[in-house]
């Protein structure tokens, strides 16, 4: 069997779940974790494709990746290729890389918005984050109507609870603070996105405005797709937090304390549970090790950075791209 492409043939299967991941190297252990808490809440009546799209994936990870394959879940790889939409998308976070610390500036989390033309497929499918933990079946999230809308996700709670992140997404962006979605949790019409021409449309404002921005492909998202986008319950892309509800389906470990770096964080027995069905529990356990003071730091002056810019750009007098 491929390590490309595992699993049974979903022709025989019937209806496909296509969930999507975005990595690197660096991210391969926190999406084993996060497939393999997929594994473990799936329907068995059902079938499941785990897509993963990376720059490159060295043999050990693709081949320890490759062992998450269970009878309904199979695994496909995808290498992105340098495109000129993705060498726009490179060009651009290397230009703002400076000023966006190590969170928004790689290419990575742009892959997303090439699914609905690299898989035309599909006409409907899920991405979610590497930093994610499942609690519930994603087949659930799935079978939602999305009602023709271009896009179901979560509202940003950080958007309601850190002023200057507020300030951001009404003033620079024009974008009422209710209505911006995390886009860590996605459940896409890719038909729909299609026929809005989502990617060629991002790159267009990429080009036009090179705007130097807090989120950049989650702000370009909420940009492009304002009033096309439907509010899932927070139950699909939850906070961690010390005291989480029996129905919260989705922790999204986003931004802050990832139990990899620091101890005694909010929901980690949830995140080590997942990892320790991987082959890189060892690996997470010495990434915390190895975590110390001096890089602690440097993570937090990284967070103060970003609120900093946010409640720069928020004294914007007007919208900082116009779609």
């Amino acid at each position: 069997m491929s390590i490309f492409h595992t699993g049974v043939n979903p022709l025989k299967q019937g209806r496909v779940v296509p969930v999507f991941i975005t990595i690197n190297g660096a991210y391969a252990p926190y999406a084993a974790a996060a497939i393999h808490s997929l594994t473990e809440h799936v329907d068995p009546k059902r079938y499941y494709r785990v897509i993963i799209l990376h720059d490159g994936l060295n043999f050990v990870s693709r081949i320890r990746l490759r062992n998450l394959v269970t009878k309904n879940v199979a695994i496909q790889f995808k290498k992105m290729t340098r495109s000129l939409y993705l060498k726009a998308i490179i060009a651009y976070c290397t230009r703002r890389q400076k000023g966006a610390g190590d969170f928004f500036s790689s290419a990575v989390y742009y892959y997303r918005a090439f699914i609905p033309m690299l898989f035309p497929l599909y006409k409907k499918a899920i991405y979610i984050d590497s930093d994610t933990i499942l609690r519930g079946d994603i087949g659930e999230l799935f079978d939602i109507d999305l009602e023709d809308k271009a896009l179901a996700a979560v509202v940003d709670k950080k958007v309601a609870v850190i002023p200057e992140f507020r300030g951001y997404v009404e003033k620079a962006l024009g974008i009422p603070a209710e209505e911006y979605v995390n886009s860590g949790v996605q459940l896409m019409n890719l038909k729909k996105m299609r026929k809005l021409k989502y990617l060629s449309t991002m790159i267009e404002l990429i080009r036009e405005f090179d705007a130097d921005l807090v989120a950049p492909d989650q702000d370009y998202l909420n940009l492009i797709l304002k009033g096309d986008i439907m509010h899932l319950s927070p139950n699909w892309n939850a906070e961690p937090t010390k005291d989480l509800a029996r129905n919260i389906k989705l922790v999204h470990f986003n931004l802050f304390n990832k139990p990899w770096h620091y101890k005694d964080v909010p929901c980690e027995r949830i995140f080590w549970k997942a990892a320790k069905g991987t082959g890189f529990y060892k690996d997470l356990k010495r990434q915390q090790v190895a975590f110390d003071a001096e890089k602690q730091r440097a993570d937090h002056a990284k967070v103060e950075a970003l609120i900093k810019k946010a409640g720069r750009l928020a004294k914007s007098k007007e919208p900082i791209i116009r779609v």
